[in-house]
């Protein structure tokens, strides 16, 4: 009864709001009501009539600077309001309405209709309320309207407004507004809201803040920032199911997967003993308990519905993938392993590329020309149907590529895609070996082989560093001339298992040229091995190659740096932002190291 009241008037209520704007005099409203309102409350004029004055009070006015214009309510004497000539008692004053009437609707609804320069007014006049905001920014988001939608969230969210009456079903907005602003590239406005939420929110939505924030140091590999921003999280929702499902991925990142598995079965017994839960949040507090990787990966799986089967389905085919067909090899005079692409490879990846339809773009490592995930609801059943494919070194190219720009971040994604894609493609890499010679990148069809090597590693390098690290070694023997850049992966990786003896000797000699990871790592494996004068010189050609280098590592709270797709430029304050990310974590963990960078200053 209640829905079918709601339905009732949500329909009377747009009909009646449009007979307003067309008018905005309440004569007009009243004739619509009886004209045609009856019709949308199921033919009761009484209704119809009694609705009418009620929505008109609640309505905001263009023509009053989007102020409403009351009617007195009438006594039971007195002649009703809807002008049908009776005393209220015996017209509106009698109607029993089915249901309660939200005193935002009109509001709310007008928000939805609005455009231009009458919406931009309505939200600048500050007078919409709080909860018509709320549901018309949802409504824009769901139905796909972005600009609107973060439009009218960001009036609810605008630093004028009073935070302390925001409803608790803020929550859900706040986060589609950060989301907004992340997909359409407003990163200054996403970092100023959390700003401001951390500053003067309430304590719900500072709590989801610092969650949604320590999320985002984890996308860009900031794990010093994402733990305190953790530490934060914890201490201002202590009880929040989410800090579980953070703290194991956040374990995971830093290469803790014991640790985050004590760390979720800590969570499980704490929360489940709390009875507002839902028991689906407790199954999930136990599956993280017991399988922190299995259970994240089958979660990121099945977060995109159009994706989850097809996904979950090549997860399975490729655990029960034979044994790779051979690969057309040649040794030359020169000792340069050739790899030569065959008919039979060329038709399936003709085949898969019908589908797939996203080139690889090469001029770049690891980039495609066009996102091949735009397609992926129907290359993904198709290679479920044809797995022969994978037996072409230039499909498993596209595929591992593939997977990486979307998996390849997630530590708990290893398993499921890239560890049994690296068995396939170490059979071939071992075919090479065998052969003696070394494997450049613009030889032959090379390319097609170290692509895929890259991707893999990449894919692999949080959630099983030492099968990654392993296979770039492998590969970095080959490939003499480091045309991957694996060197400084390597070291990055040895640095982190504290093998400083081996970072040190991969490292080489100070060369003014070099990228800076590798200049950087060879500072850091010297200064643990107490080799300071050394390390010293090491540093001083860092320095001259990058200076904003140290002051980046040294300062507490630097001013970040807006990363772009590509890698950013030697000697520049974003690539010095860049290594600060993925390395500055090595550096604190080093006892005295960041102190001594201070000196050196």
């Amino acid at each position: 009864m209640l829905a079918a009241w709601v339905e009732q008037l949500l329909g009377y209520a747009s009909g009646a709001l449009k007979a307003i704007r067309d008018n905005e005099h309440y004569p007009a409203l009243m004739t619509w009501a009886r004209d045609e309102g009856a019709m949308r409350v199921g033919g009761e004029l009484g209704v119809a009539q009694a609705l009418a004055p009620l929505l008109w009070n609640q309505t905001p006015l263009v023509r009053l600077d989007f102020d409403p214009e009351p009617l007195a309510w009438p006594g039971r004497n007195e002649p009703c309001w809807c002008d049908s000539g009776r005393k209220t008692k015996q017209c509106c004053g009698a109607v029993d309405l089915p249901g309660a009437i939200p005193p935002h609707l009109m509001w709310m609804l007008s928000l939805k209709e609005w455009t231009g320069e009458t919406l931009k007014a309505a939200l600048a006049s500050g007078k919409a309320p709080d909860q018509a905001l709320l549901e018309a920014g949802l409504i824009a988001a769901e139905s796909g309207q972005r600009g609107r939608a973060q439009q009218i969230l960001e009036s609810l969210f605008a630093t004028e407004r009073d935070w302390s009456r925001l409803p608790e079903q803020a929550e859900p907005a706040f986060e589609i507004l950060v989301d907004l602003y992340q997909a359409r590239g407003f990163h200054r406005k996403r970092a100023a809201l959390l700003d401001e939420v951390l500053e003067r929110g309430p304590t719900f939505l500072r709590g989801v803040a610092l969650e949604r924030l320590c999320l985002m140091h984890l996308d860009s590999d900031d794990l010093a920032s994402a733990r305190e921003a953790f530490v934060r999280a914890q201490q201002t929702l202590p009880d929040s199911p989410t800090l579980a499902y953070i703290e194991a991925m956040l374990l995971l990142h830093e290469g803790h997967p014991e640790e985050a598995r004590a760390r979720a079965h800590f969570w499980w017994r704490r929360l489940s003993k709390r009875a507002d839960l839902e028991a689906e949040q407790l199954q999930f507090l136990a599956d993280l308990a017991a399988n922190p990787e299995a259970t994240l990966a089958e979660q990121m799986i099945h977060s995109e519905e159009a994706l989850a089967e097809p996904l979950a389905s090549l997860s399975a085919l490729l655990e029960t993938l034979e044994a790779p067909p051979r690969l057309t090899l040649t040794l030359t005079p020169e000792g340069r392993v050739e790899y030569h692409a065959t008919a039979r490879e060329d038709t399936a990846f003709a085949a898969w590329f019908e589908h797939f339809q996203a080139a690889i773009d090469e001029d770049a490592a690891l980039s495609f020309a066009a996102d091949p995930w735009e397609n992926a609801a129907e290359w993904l059943p198709a290679l479920c149907a044809h797995p022969e494919w994978l037996g072409a070194p230039a499909v498993l190219q596209s595929l591992s590529l593939a997977l990486t720009s979307r998996f390849g971040s997630l530590p708990w994604m290893a398993d499921s895609f890239f560890a049994p894609l690296a068995t396939r493609f170490e059979a071939w890499l071992a075919q090479v070996e065998a052969l003696g010679g070394t494997f450049a990148w613009d030889d032959a069809d090379n390319a097609i082989l170290l692509r895929c090597a890259l991707s893999l590693i990449v894919g692999m390098e949080r959630g099983a560093r030492m099968r990654s690290r392993h296979l770039a070694e492998r590969v970095l023997k080959l490939d003499e001339e480091d045309d991957l850049g694996l060197r400084e992966l390597v070291l990055d990786q040895l640095l982190r298992e504290g093998r400083d003896d081996e970072a040190a000797e991969l490292s080489g000699p100070v060369d003014d040229e070099e990228v800076i990871g590798v200049a950087m790592a060879r500072v850091l494996a010297l200064y643990r091995l107490a080799r300071r004068d050394e390390a010293a010189r090491a540093l001083a050609a860092a320095q001259r190659a990058n200076p904003y280098l140290v002051p980046m590592l040294c300062d507490e709270r630097p001013r970040p740096v807006a990363l772009a797709v590509d890698a950013p430029a030697p000697g520049t304050r974003a690539e010095a932002w860049q290594y600060r990310q993925l390395m500055r974590d090595q550096w604190l963990a080093t006892p005295g190291a960041l102190a001594w960078l201070a000196e050196q200053r």
